[in-house]
């Protein structure tokens, strides 16, 4: 199918009101974080089914509609590329992961981010040099310093913590809430694998990392010993 053939199917799923929650809940409103961004109202499972449903788009139809305007269909594109890297050989990953990267200004929303850095980004350096996901962190754009974070869930996945905790560093400063939550979500997933390895992080970093950050890196650990971190008595 083509994509103006999805975008009309997509469509007949609306709900408007639905709608109207999305917008204010993914902050769309004027100086937000999302500012402008447009919802149909469709349920992310459904999108999921419909990726499925129509699993034989092309990589290219898909690219189209990651420019869309419309949230859904942003991250309706997100789901079809997802499935074909997984299926693709490495031709085929590799130009996936072109289309990611040339396209990162419509990847500009914290759940089109969370969904698919980790699955395309993330997997496809795995065994790559990680240059890129270092100019990313660097950039002046949130959403690629969120998709250089989050791409390193893929690496924590095989125990490699390495350039989670170099990311986190040159992110420590970063003033933006959601970039605090995503990098203390990162460092709570290597506590999981490695609580020491986690540690010595917090330990060096955890008086100056924005207290969200903070919370967010310390939620699994046990009652007494987040109270010491937060008051800093560690």
């Amino acid at each position: 199918m083509t994509s103006d053939d999805i975008s009309k199917e997509l469509k007949k799923l609306a709900n408007p009101e639905r709608a109207g929650n999305l917008q204010r809940f993914f902050k769309t409103g004027p100086g937000d974080y999302g500012e402008g961004d447009i919802f149909l109202g469709i349920k992310v499972p459904h999108l999921r089914n419909y990726a499925k449903k129509f699993s034989g788009t092309s990589c290219e139809e898909a690219a189209k509609l990651l420019k869309s305007r419309l949230h859904e269909e942003r991250m309706f594109a997100l789901f079809i590329l997802i499935n074909a890297f997984s299926r693709g050989d490495d031709e085929v990953r590799e130009k996936i992961y072109g289309i990611y990267m040339a396209h990162t200004e419509y990847i500009n929303n914290w759940d089109l981010v969370d969904c698919s850095a980790g699955h395309i980004v993330g997997a496809f350096l795995l065994k790559r040099d990680r240059a890129p996901i270092y100019v990313l962190a660097r950039s002046s754009s949130l959403w690629e310093k969120r998709i250089a974070i989050i791409s390193t869930s893929r690496f924590i996945a095989t125990n490699d913590f390495n350039d989670t905790l170099k990311i986190s560093e040159i992110l420590i400063d970063d003033r933006h809430d959601l970039i605090h939550k995503a990098v203390g979500w990162m460092l709570r997933e290597v506590g999981k694998r490695d609580k020491a390895t986690e540690k010595v992080f917090l330990d060096r970093y955890y008086k100056v990392m924005p207290r969200t950050m903070l919370r967010y890196a310390i939620e699994k650990f046990p009652c007494m010993e987040r109270t010491e971190y937060l008051k800093g008595r560690i």
